[in-house]
């Protein structure tokens, strides 16, 4: 009888595998183990930030280990009071009628109802409460399984074990600053995964930047051996629907080989790096890309051709780039270029820029854009820009022998910077004249010239 009832239990949350549902309790037990959590002590886990990636991470999760209530707990937090519009309340209405399972799972709930009022008008939604139902106000057309939502971030953060960061990097040290002020009387220090990317550029003592990780090491005093980043070639809605992805979680051995062995499952594999701090710039350089990529297939009509122009002077570009912030930029070569490939492909960065060309969307109206959330290569364009602006990092042009800027060498973001950030250029159209420009060299050499000059600069990623 007690197989039996196993048996329910594992089909309900583990797509019918017993096996799965087996193998999922010994990957908890053994991290449990690790963190030396004792008997009736749940694993605390939640996630902060409830945009698309992060609402994916946190129902991964619970689909995977949720069944096991007695040895861990898996929350979500996100702001309270972000009401639905009645645009999204009605798309969100059709969503729900198009898939049998996820309305049998609301009228079981006793919860289709208020979705039938707020189609009407008669009812407003709100974010944190469709997202217990799950659906993630970025990505209705993905339904994801019920989460357990936590709009007070004290009762969220205070005695969690393992805090996922899902917020955008712009918002991260913010939050992070007012998590601090929880823990000061903590006697344990929880482990942070930052799914974050994106950079904040500071110009002194020496020009530098700072990632995500490094933002929740000075905002809260958590060791950096406590920090990791997770990252990867994948689009989350597709990870949730169970498509073949891959990412790495980076960080200090000490974690990062149990959080890998605990993270995968059959259609996402984790490998574990030691480089955080690059893989972390990394992920947040090809998002200024796409916003490059998004605008030259609006403004081509998806021309093949012109868009393997711009991918051929891009790549080239964060090639550039790699050689002044790693020392052995080739091993980033694979990583780097499949993420900007699935990035430029379906990632919202290369949509805003699409929407940008098209006329749909104007840098006035900000980078937080309804229905997609942050758009981080925005802040990203400024923050490369000025970082790499800067006098002290000059490197000497081997065609003109003088001294520039290495944004000198980068035509592309210094173009998004113009549309973007300065708006020295009003319109899109400036990408598609800065490829066409006569003087613009050939990528192979810009890949010559990183390839075959010192460049490396240790003082941008903060290190002697």
């Amino acid at each position: 009888m007690v197989g039996s009832i196993m048996e329910v239990v594992c089909n309900e949350y583990s797509n019918g595998s017993v096996q799965a549902c087996n193998g999922s309790e010994e990957k908890l037990d053994d991290l449990r183990s690790f963190v030396g959590k004792a008997d009736g002590d749940p694993l605390r886990i939640v996630s902060i930030g409830a945009g698309a990636w992060g609402s994916v991470f946190a129902a991964l999760l619970q689909d995977t280990f949720g069944q096991f209530r007695d040895k861990v707990q898996i929350r979500i937090w996100r702001r309270p009071g972000k009401t639905v519009d009645r645009a999204t309340a009605k798309h969100l209405f059709e969503v729900i009628n198009s898939r049998e399972d996820v309305l049998r799972r609301l009228i079981r709930r006793c919860a289709y109802l208020k979705y039938v009022e707020a189609r009407l008008g008669d009812r407003t939604l709100l974010a944190d409460e469709i997202l217990k139902d799950g659906f993630c106000l970025n990505m209705i057309d993905t339904p994801l399984c019920p989460l357990k939502v936590v709009t007070n971030l004290q009762e969220a953060v205070w005695d969690a074990d393992i805090v996922v960061n899902g917020l955008p990097s712009t918002e991260t040290r913010e939050i992070f600053e007012e998590i601090s002020k929880y823990w000061k009387e903590r006697i344990t220090v929880p482990v942070i995964i930052s799914l974050a990317k994106g950079i904040e550029a500071a110009l002194e003592p020496v020009p530098h930047i700072i990632t995500p990780t490094k933002m929740i090491n000075q905002a809260t005093g958590v060791p950096m051996e406590n920090i990791l980043y997770l990252g990867g070639p994948n689009i989350a809605s597709e990870i949730y629907n169970k498509e073949y992805a891959n990412a790495r979680i980076c960080g200090a051995d000490k974690w990062r080989k149990p959080l890998a062995k605990f993270l995968r499952q059959p259609h996402f594999i984790v490998w574990d790096n030691s480089d955080l701090v690059t893989h972390e710039v990394m992920g947040g350089l090809k998002n200024v890309y796409a916003i490059g990529a998004g605008m030259v297939a609006a403004l081509t009509n998806e021309s093949a051709t012109s868009k393997s122009v711009y991918f051929a002077h891009c790549t080239s570009e964060m090639i550039f780039i790699t050689h002044l912030l790693a020392e052995g930029p080739e091993k980033l070569a694979g990583p780097l270029l499949a993420d900007t490939y699935v990035t430029l492909l379906k990632g919202r960065n290369a949509w805003y820029g699409q929407m940008l060309a098209k006329g749909e969307l104007s840098p006035d109206m900000g980078d937080s854009i309804s229905g997609k959330g942050m758009i981080q290569g925005v802040s990203a364009v400024e923050a490369f820009f000025e970082l790499l602006s800067h006098s002290s990092l000059n490197v000497l042009h081997p065609e003109e022998h003088k001294l520039v800027a290495p944004v000198e060498l980068c035509p592309i973001l210094k173009t998004l910077y113009k549309i973007l950030i300065s708006r020295e250029q009003s319109s899109s159209e400036a990408i598609l004249q800065a490829l066409r420009d006569e003087n613009q060299n050939d990528p192979r050499e810009r890949i010559e010239i990183a390839q075959t000059h010192a460049f490396y600069m240790p003082s941008l990623l903060g290190q002697p």
